[in-house]
């Protein structure tokens, strides 16, 4: 496969020429969704080449039986997966009885872009059929952001040498299998079938979940862009309703299908209503038309990328890079159900199940809290305090007591569904994250009430997590969490991970620090608290016991916190001295091999020092930095972006732009080998801070205050992003000679640039 075959381009991503090679990760970049449903960019047409067909609707999951080698005492009894759903965007297409298949059509002029400013897909291509047949076909999707239960298709057929039969069969598939199923089952039963006139609905569940969905289409034609009356021969089999057309065309002319398809579910309707709700959004969206439809989601893209865009000069790949990451954000979040999350593959794949991990709180909050909304964020943390009482469940399996809580690794419905025991039992950082997204949403917002009615419950939780899950050492006299994996999932069941003893004890002290704000401020909340959580003040001082002797490895010659005991005792030999051909090692050496290594994954000490920067020098920054960094293969998503902007932090400019670039184009330059499977979803929003933050240095810490300390790459001539603070919209513009802060609100906005605090009236530009 090609790995750079993506042409730049500052609005669209493009790909100029048909390989076979390239299908699958082209399904994945070229995918579209609305935050309600999505799907990867498989062709209308049949194509019997390799290809991953897959639809996805939010929330819509089934319990896969769990496949480990052994049982475990705590283990999980399913792994939760997002449904590949019924397809709706299936047309079989034959000119005069031969199949349109690209695998076996000789193909020229093949085109396909995913305009990101307008929230479409096209693909256009000239075909040779095996019978001589010459066709040039045009299609043009999108689901659409403003009606969010409806896709739309115009595709679009030219005869150029031949007069004939040309036959279209639209169709619906319930019969849909998991690319990743664990025991090749289906997870799908068909209830009911409802045909009509141009229009039809498949009704099917989910076992086990017992979701119900009802799975629309309506279809009409024109020729040369002319409507025409059309009639129809229908099939229904077991899970499959097909609509055929035989239709008439001339050498020149041109038949267009219009395809309109719905999703509804039992999430959001009772199941009596789903086929009429799915044939009404159908039929509305046919009355609409496919032109009025696109133009409503231009328009809805327009407002979007009013708060989200970000514009660099000079640089295309890294333009198209940002963009890119923040369409697809847009695509798979919209911020407007609580009850939904942002799984690490989007609508994009099925990868790691498609569900809800660590990384929301620690890298997308930041990304919805300054692009939309605060509710948005918000509604991202009401998810987390939703499931608090599967979370203390989930704690009670492992043996921890007293309304402690673990957050699952894993979940779909707070539920731990994540099966690898160094993960699930192990990599307990991911619930100090859980508190740490609070955090950073209080500081950004200033909604401390957030605290009050919600957060204080999720904090008191985690603190007590971590309280029991700490013992006190007699050889240390200090405490040590034991057994663990941090971030860095190259080393298993390892003691005292510096970034996990150090959230430990820095949620404990948020917690204390909440209760006794809400306590003084608060008064009739804390008595409620205290009383729904059966906590006492002497129990908080238990806690504090920890935190104050809380053990961190450290070694004195070296001035460095070590990523946990046994650190140094590794050969440690740099990233650079590896050879490229055993490279990723995650694909080229044993498990052992890699678990004995040196080698970091995603940045773990650094992790912790990206997250409490203002904890640390500036010369404790470097040093580790110095340290860790030639030490991490960067083979998680999630590791770029973090050591790119603390790779500004320290004046590492050309660090910072070539780990910038490589998490912008992760997966359009396809860095791990592996976009087939589907995008980085959550790690987009690294890319997002990795500018915002990085580049712009923006930071907001316990006090408040806007902060800003603007950089540039040398190979930019400028950029400029948007940021929603409390309200007020600014704009902050950089080039290589000069900074600019634009408030495009009614209100003042006060801030620090360079730590020199300024304050831009409503309407005014301040230039620094």
């Amino acid at each position: 496969m090609n790995k750079n075959y993506i042409i730049p381009n500052e609005w669209s991503i493009i790909e100029d020429g048909f390989d076979a090679e390239n299908v699958e990760a082209s399904e994945s970049l070229f995918s579209i969704g609305n935050g309600s449903m999505g799907q990867r960019a498989n062709f209308e047409e049949d194509y019997s080449g390799k290809t991953f067909q897959g639809s996805y609707i939010g929330g819509i999951y089934y319990p896969d039986k769990t496949r480990v080698g052994w049982w475990k005492n705590g283990y999980p009894e399913y792994f939760a997966k997002v449904l590949n759903a019924p397809n709706w965007i299936g047309i079989q297409i034959k000119i005069n009885e031969t199949n349109v298949d690209l695998n076996t059509c000789e193909i020229s002029n093949f085109k396909r872009e995913l305009n990101m400013k307008e929230g479409w897909l096209s693909r256009s291509f000239h075909a040779v059929l095996p019978t001589g047949e010459e066709i040039e076909v045009f299609t043009k999707r999108f689901i659409s952001v403003t009606y969010n239960e409806v896709g739309a298709i115009e595709y679009a057929v030219k005869a150029l040498n031949f007069s004939g039969e040309i036959t279209f069969a639209p169709y619906l598939d319930a019969g849909i299998e998991n690319e990743d199923a664990n025991y090749d089952e289906f997870f799908w039963e068909t209830l009911k079938i409802v045909d009509g006139e141009n229009a039809g609905c498949i009704l099917s569940k989910t076992l086990k979940t017992e979701f119900h969905v009802g799975t629309a289409m309506d279809v009409s034609f024109a020729v040369n862009g002319k409507a025409i009356e059309t009639s129809q021969e229908t099939t229904i089999a077991e899970k499959t309703l097909t609509y055929t057309y035989n239709l008439t065309i001339a050498e020149g002319d041109t038949i267009t299908i219009y395809k309109y398809g719905s999703y509804v579910s039992s999430l959001n309707y009772k199941n009596e209503e789903l086929i009429s709700v799915a044939l009404n959004n159908v039929s509305k969206a046919k009355e609409i038309g496919f032109k009025a439809l696109l133009n409503t989601q231009i328009e809805a893209w327009a407002t979007i990328w009013k708060t989200a865009d970000i514009v660099i000069e000079g640089d295309i790949k890294a333009q198209q890079g940002i963009r890119f990451n923040i369409f697809q954000l847009n695509q798979t979040y919209m911020g407007t159900d609580a009850r939904l999350n942002i799984g690490p593959k989007g609508f994009t794949g099925e990868k790691y199940g498609g569900s809800t991990y660590w990384d929301t709180e620690a890298y997308c909050i930041p990304f919805y809290m300054a692009t939309k909304d605060a509710s948005v964020a918000k509604n991202l943390l009401l998810y987390r305090y939703n499931q608090l009482g599967k979370a203390i469940e989930n704690a009670e399996k492992l043996g921890f007591k007293n309304g402690a809580a673990l957050y699952p690794m894993v979940t779909m419905n707070g539920e731990e569904c994540h099966n690898e025991w160094e993960i699930t039992f192990e990599e307990i950082h991911r619930n100090g994250a859980m508190v740490y997204g609070i955090y950073n949403y209080v500081n950004y917002t200033q909604d401390f009430e957030y605290v009050v009615k919600y957060g204080l419950e999720v904090i008191i939780a985690v603190a007590r997590f971590w309280h029991q899950r700490a013992n006190y050492s007699a050889a240390k006299n200090q405490y040590v969490i034991l057994g663990v994996t941090g971030p860095n999932e190259y080393e298993n069941n390892i003691n005292n991970n510096f970034y996990t003893n150090y959230l430990a004890k820095w949620c404990i002290e948020y917690a204390v620090d909440c209760l006794n704000k809400v306590k003084h401020n608060y008064a009739d909340d804390f008595d409620r608290i205290l009383a729904k959580t059966n906590l006492s003040i002497d129990e908080t001082y238990q806690w504090m016991k920890v935190s104050d002797d809380m053990y961190f490895p450290f070694n004195e010659e070296k001035q460095l916190y070590l990523q946990q005991d046994g650190f140094l005792d590794k050969e440690l030999i740099p990233v650079d001295e590896l050879p490229t051909s055993e490279r990723p090692i995650n694909q080229k050496w044993s498990w052992d091999r890699i678990l004995r290594s040196c080698y970091i994954k995603q940045a773990d000490v650094l992790q912790g020092m990206f997250f409490f920067e203002n904890k640390f020098s500036k010369e404790e920054l470097e040093r580790h930095f110095d340290f860790y960094e030639p030490l991490t293969v960067h083979e998680s998503s999630l590791s770029p972006c973090v050591h790119s902007i603390l790779a500004a932090s320290i004046d590492r400019m050309p660090k910072a732009y070539e780990q910038y670039v490589r998490t912008s184009r992760l997966d359009l330059d396809d860095y791990n080998h592996e976009v087939h499977e589907g995008c980085h979803i959550t790690s987009m929003a690294g890319t997002w801070m990795s500018i915002v933050q990085g580049f712009g240095g923006m930071r907001v810490w316990e006090d408040g205050i806007l902060n800003f300390n603007p950089q540039i790459p040398a190979e930019w001539k400028s950029y400029s992003f948007t940021i929603n603070f409390r309200g007020n919209i600014l704009k902050v513009y950089k080039s290589q000679s000069e900074c600019k802060f634009f408030n495009e609100s009614a209100t003042e906005i006060k801030l620090f640039v360079n730590d020199k605090k300024i304050s831009i009236a409503p309407n005014k530009l301040v230039t620094v």
